[in-house]
């Protein structure tokens, strides 16, 4: 008598454990990697990253899913080789009187960490004017870090006795330098702007010891790193001011004239003028040279 057949789950499963099992996890595997890869990149934030973009966002591309902290930004070895040493500074847009510029409101007037560096027309009458690096240096920050602040763009300078300090140019209208360019003092960095709007136009101005490279806020009851712009500026100028002359003090020359020594042969008359200085003669070069 033939024995009945039936399902032996004994051996079923024990040939689906040989032969399917790892040819299922080998697939899984398979799809999981593709997956992977396939996801990164579409939402990966290295996809568009390009390391010579002039947009600063720190040591490693933002993202959504990550919490960014830009206190944490700080000057790279290279950044710090590359500042160049500043030996000699001048004021963000020209002298006081050559500029036609005041100061609106000092340093720490107000919980102010800067200086606000007005026109003396008013309202937004220095709108559009040039704005100048300070110092040579090397621009580490150039873009819109908030609506508050507009265009701003930092400089990073290298001291005489090795200090590294940065200059800060807020409210710009305009920028034109790029992250990564080494600007020669009195360079033109922006012009003067008004945050799209936000205020009448001027310029914010702070000098930093600060590490990082935050922009961080205008007004605080800490000095937070920064330093009292307009009378440092002053100290570190190491040369004599070049405000424009005050009025001559004296009586005015009398007024004489102009002789001319007519030649009557048709040729064009000479004009006696006052014989200037041989290069042996020596020059008074004057003051703010």
């Amino acid at each position: 008598m033939e024995k009945p057949l039936y399902f032996d789950w004994k051996s079923h499963l024990a040939e689906w454990h040989r032969f399917i099992l790892p040819v299922f996890v080998l697939v899984a595997a398979v799809a999981l990697v593709l997956f992977l890869v396939l996801k990164k990149s579409v939402d990966s934030p290295w996809k568009d990253w390009d390391p010579a973009a002039q947009a600063r966002f720190g040591l490693i591309p933002s993202s959504p899913e990550a919490v960014f902290d830009p206190a944490f930004v700080v000057a790279s070895p290279r950044e710090l080789v590359l500042a160049p040493k500043a030996v000699s500074f001048d004021q963000p847009v020209g002298s006081a009187h050559g500029a036609l510029t005041y100061n609106a409101q000092p340093f720490l007037t107000n919980r102010h960490l800067g200086d606000d560096i007005n026109g003396i027309g008013g309202w937004n009458s220095d709108m559009g004017d040039p704005v100048y690096a300070v110092a040579d240096g090397q621009v580490v920050y150039a873009g819109w870090p908030s609506d508050g602040w507009g265009n701003v763009v930092i400089l990073l300078h290298e001291l005489p006795d090795g200090e590294i300090v940065q200059t800060f140019y807020g409210h710009l209208d305009t920028m034109t330098v790029p992250v990564g360019r080494q600007v020669r003092r009195g360079e033109k960095v922006g012009t003067i702007g008004n945050a799209n709007g936000v205020y009448l136009a001027h310029l914010h101005f702070e000098i930093r010891r600060s590490a990082t490279f935050d922009v961080g806020v205008g007004y605080s009851d800490e000095k937070l790193g920064r330093l009292p712009g307009e009378l440092v500026l002053g100290k570190w100028r190491t040369r004599e001011d070049d405000e424009l002359a005050p009025a001559v003090a004296g009586m005015p020359l009398e007024p004489g004239a102009l002789k001319l020594d007519v030649d009557e042969s048709g040729e064009e008359p000479s004009v006696d003028l006052p014989a200037q200085p041989s290069s042996a003669d020596p020059v008074d070069e004057g003051e703010g040279a």
